[in-house]
């Protein structure tokens, strides 16, 4: 774990020490040699990507995971360069699409859940969010390593992200959200198995409860965002329409339909950037 702490601190120095876009050539050239020896990592992200495109050919899907491969590693230049974001970065290099359904949402004086996935640069986006002045708490897993916790618990809270360690999620969200503040929770896996079961792209996986059952709880609105990559290397903040609180027979039934409600919303963007879905672990039920 030390050594992993080591290679963050390096890998910042380099950013750091580069104009971006020679830093993301570094990276990619880091991350090409890295794929030579992955085969754990490859062969997840094939078996996931075949869940999604059963119809694509082997060929097709190599382009896609290489493609991955290299945005993840630009995602790591973006997560160190975080001192260079401000509000002039922000105007220079990131479209804001639909930052009025955060407006909307937060009218309603019920607290916010901005639900995204393990997809594009999450960690940027809500630090965009935070620096545009809305009060924004992420829930974070702690690493094992306090040293690589610290590290990037820094970086989000130097930006005005504020961290819940997941561990105490529960009271703590429900704090924020009974403030009218913005809470952000990923949706797209529960690797402790404990979550709910669902039909993904047609094959059964693990939704995180979490975002469902604090929709439900306390009215708040869910509102799902994404922090995307475009072609030149800038970005797009979209976030989509807010979703209420679903009705059902009992407070289970309603949160599972909550779920349901933006189910699709995830599958579609993870079908339009599969290559920004950085799922290096087998994410369906076997």
């Amino acid at each position: 774990m030390v050594a992993n702490y080591r290679l963050y601190q390096i890998g910042q120095r380099i950013a750091l020490s580069f104009p971006r876009k020679f830093a993301y050539l570094i990276a990619v050239a880091l991350s090409d040699i890295h794929y030579l020896f992955a085969r754990h990592d490859k062969e997840a992200v094939r078996d996931n990507l075949r869940v999604i495109f059963p119809h694509k050919s082997e060929r097709e899907i190599r382009r896609i995971r290489l493609r991955l491969f290299r945005n993840f590693a630009k995602y790591l230049v973006d997560f160190f360069c975080f001192s260079k974001l401000d509000r002039r970065f922000i105007q220079n290099h990131v479209r804001l699409m639909n930052l009025h359904y955060l407006d909307e949402a937060l009218a309603r004086e019920k607290g916010v859940i901005s639900l995204s996935a393990h997809l594009g640069i999450w960690e940027l986006g809500g630090a965009v969010i935070a620096q545009l002045g809305y009060p924004f708490w992420v829930v974070a897993l702690p690493h094992k390593d306090k040293n690589v916790n610290d590290f990037f618990n820094f970086k989000r809270e130097s930006k005005g992200v504020k961290v819940i360690p997941f561990g105490k999620a529960a009271r703590q969200c429900l704090r924020v959200l009974k403030e009218n503040e913005i809470v952000a929770l990923v949706g797209d896996r529960d690797f402790a198995e404990k979550g709910i079961v669902v039909d993904f792209f047609g094959k059964k996986t693990y939704f995180p409860e979490g975002p469902g059952v604090f929709c439900v709880s306390t009215g708040a609105a869910i509102v799902p965002g994404f922090m995307l990559r475009n072609k030149d290397d800038s970005f797009t903040l979209r976030m989509e329409q807010p979703m209420n609180p679903e009705s059902g027979g009992d407070k289970n039934d309603a949160i599972r339909k909550t779920i349901l409600a933006y189910k699709p919303i995830l599958e579609h963007f993870i079908r339009e950037y599969p290559d920004q879905w950085f799922m290096f672990r087998r994410f369906w039920i076997a």
